[in-house]
């Protein structure tokens, strides 16, 4: 799961985001792989978070994709066969 931060007033990015890992693996990997490399002319800059409650369970349990809305059947009327 990832998040780029954008300011509320003009929707441009501030230039940071957050990025959440399914293991530990992938976390490493990253470190080791994408610190340093370049995005567009600045190099990326990675850290992992202190923040304490990582994972967002409500975003794992939401389906990935929209539900179908049901279509509204008008009944037809007598007049009209």
């Amino acid at each position: 799961m990832a998040k780029v931060i954008r300011d509320k007033s003009t929707g441009k990015t501030k230039g940071y985001g957050f990025v959440s890992f399914a293991n530990a693996s992938d976390l490493a990997a990253a470190l080791k792989e994408m610190n340093g490399k370049y995005v567009g002319n600045r190099p990326i800059k990675l850290r992992k978070s202190t923040w304490k409650n990582r994972i967002d369970y409500e975003a794992l349990l939401k389906p990935k994709t929209r539900p179908q809305k049901k279509l509204k059947v008008q009944p037809r009327s007598v007049l009209h066969k």
